[in-house]
């Protein structure tokens, strides 16, 4: 009798234990602009949380345009269709994104600033890094897990070079502009932005994502699968893409057993989940 109430108390605790778990909720913050929000890209990946992981809650302080650094700098005034008009902020002011980050004890913070921000040397090391490094100073759970998003090359014709004016980066920039290296070719883009982003999450000793590399998958290897809304925004397949590419790295579960398909043709949605993998 002594030994059977030992086995259903020990059923008991697991249980209690598990529900536990499952009723955690796992709060998760994308912060970054339309690269990230295009076709609702965060909302098709919560409705795949949904499906196997629901106390998984995702959010977003996404902005058209709006750089990594902007996003702790600039007020927004004015609020379009199409975008946004800032100011920097004044002493004493806060942005939305920095409000945001104090609105809860975050678990998980996705940052994703524009692909041309990290291909210029001297924008990446004095407003990316710094951009990073501030937001995670902001956050107030110590043990919250910060990825960066990993973005794709754009569409425009090769040969191709970025540039920003050096007064846009710094003042003490004693030189015009501060460019990118001039990229000829997709295998060197590709493998120029990743070594970008590489840098930024080595520096800042966080995590990155892999949507880029899935984004060349997919150019090379299935180029009728459109994946672009213009030159550099992605459609509806490529915001699946993405959701899949972060539901793996949230839940570490295969995107293939997902039934949620969303919007895009059903044999798309499957290959997409599998190349995600």
């Amino acid at each position: 009798m002594k030994n059977i109430l030992l086995i259903i108390l020990s059923f008991t605790i697991i249980s209690c234990n598990s529900q536990k778990k499952q009723s955690y909720q796992l709060n998760v913050l994308f912060i970054g602009n339309s690269l990230t929000y295009f076709y609702d890209m965060p909302q098709t990946l919560q409705k795949m949380l949904d499906e196997t992981n629901p106390n998984i809650k995702i959010d977003q302080m996404t902005n058209p345009g709006q750089s990594l650094s902007g996003h702790l700098t600039d007020i927004v005034t004015l609020r379009t269709e199409n975008g946004i008009s800032v100011r920097k902020k004044k002493d004493g002011e806060i942005t939305e994104t920095e409000i945001k980050l104090k609105e809860k004890k975050w678990d998980i913070i996705i940052l994703q600033t524009g692909t041309v921000s990290v291909l210029i040397p001297e924008n990446r090391e004095l407003k990316v890094n710094k951009a990073v490094l501030d937001i995670k100073d902001l956050a107030d759970n110590p043990n919250c897990e910060f990825i960066l998003f990993n973005t794709w090359p754009s569409k425009k014709e090769y040969p191709k070079q970025y540039c920003y004016e050096s007064r846009m980066i710094d003042i003490s920039i004693e030189k015009d502009k501060c460019c990118s290296p001039k990229i000829e070719n997709l295998e060197q883009e590709i493998k120029l932005i990743n070594e970008s982003y590489d840098l930024v999450a080595e520096k800042n000793g966080i995590k990155k994502s892999d949507n880029g590399t899935k984004y060349y998958e997919i150019l090379t290897e299935y180029p009728d699968i459109e994946l672009y809304d213009d030159d550099s925004h992605p459609n509806a397949n490529g915001s699946f893409l993405n959701a899949c590419v972060f539901y793996k790295m949230l839940t570490h579960k295969k995107a293939t057993d997902l039934k949620y398909i969303g919007a895009i043709e059903s044999k798309t949605a499957e290959l997409l989940k599998r190349i995600a993998e």
